[in-house]
């Protein structure tokens, strides 16, 4: 997080609105502050615009009719471009969120009305399938290299712990707690603090065979073995998905991290209600806000539609 200049009382509402779109982005964690940036940058692009800071000065000085005409008319332009629902509706939530910012500041008194388009999220939220998850495994069992403990180290985390790929990039040596019952404190998505998970055992050997190789030194958990050695050596968050991506490669399918969590997630549903635990129990495991997304998960695995499709297709006809 970035940290704010210092408001007195001193300051008035246009020095504030001078300095608007900064407050606005450093109010942001790092990687929603990038995503914000560039969507908000279309919109300046759109309406040929300097800069973001002419962007949020110009739109916070316009009547809230002219600010929601503005939007529906950009809005409009990025369908007919052919972008992607899913991608029009997180600008619009980029733009959302700075005016109610500039409405929490007392610049406006009006909100943005706009609404987003109609979506399906998580299409498939299956990931790759158990199977691929083991023959993964099996690859890295059989290769043997330093490169694969680490891979194998990942996978295991993504799976076991269902985290995000933000998530395993930011941990260093420090997060881990090796003791008796082990944990490990994930910055989790959208939290300000940080969440103490719990290991299990058959996770931890994993760990344990990566710390071998990487040594107990303080730093990244993950690093990387490129040579230039650039940084502090973390293995980047892009450098996470190209090897689950390359990975998934080498036995043949396509995958990714995320659909790695999916597929923890969607396992974990199964397990749960065959141990008699409620779905809403499952929120310890995924983290997610609300218990809606969940049912995506377990809607998608039992295919209820298939299911009834397959019964209406054997009725006798005529």
């Amino acid at each position: 997080m970035g940290s704010y200049e210092v408001l007195t009382i001193n300051k008035s509402l246009e020095e504030i609105k001078d300095q608007l779109s900064n407050y606005f982005l450093e109010s942001l964690s790092e990687k929603t502050r990038t995503a914000y940036r560039n969507d908000l940058q279309s919109l300046c692009d759109f309406l040929k615009l300097p800069s973001i800071d002419d962007l949020a000065q110009s739109f916070v000085s316009l009547d809230p009719g002219r600010a929601n005409l503005t939007v529906i008319e950009w809005r409009s332009h990025l369908k007919s471009c052919g972008m992607a629902v899913s991608s029009i509706n997180r600008r619009l939530a980029a733009v959302r969120s700075l005016t109610s910012f500039a409405r929490t500041l007392g610049l406006i008194s009006w909100e943005l009305e706009v609404k987003n388009f109609k979506s399906t999220p998580y299409r498939d939220v299956r990931g790759p399938g158990q199977n691929a998850y083991e023959k993964m495994l099996h690859y890295l069992d059989k290769t043997k290299t330093k490169k694969s403990i680490r891979d194998k180290a990942m996978l295991v985390l993504f799976h076991d712990l269902g985290l995000r790929r933000a998530e395993l990039a930011s941990l260093d040596v420090g997060d881990f707690n090796f003791g008796e019952a082990a944990t490990v404190a994930v910055s989790g998505k959208g939290r300000h603090e940080k969440e103490l998970l719990s290991i299990p055992e058959e996770t931890m050997r994993c760990l344990h065979d990566w710390l071998e190789v990487r040594g107990l030194g303080e730093g990244p958990f993950f690093t990387s073995f490129d040579r230039a050695q650039k940084g502090d050596g973390r293995l980047t968050s892009n450098g996470i998905y190209e090897v689950i991506k390359t990975l998934g490669r080498s036995i043949g399918i396509k995958t990714h991290p995320h659909a790695l969590r999916h597929l923890a997630i969607t396992e974990a549903c199964k397990l749960a209600q065959a141990n008699g635990y409620g779905l809403e129990e499952v929120l310890d495991f995924s983290r997610h806000a609300h218990v809606n997304t969940l049912m995506i998960y377990r809607d998608r695995e039992r295919n209820v539609q298939g299911i009834l499709s397959g019964l209406l297709s054997r009725l006798k006809r005529g």
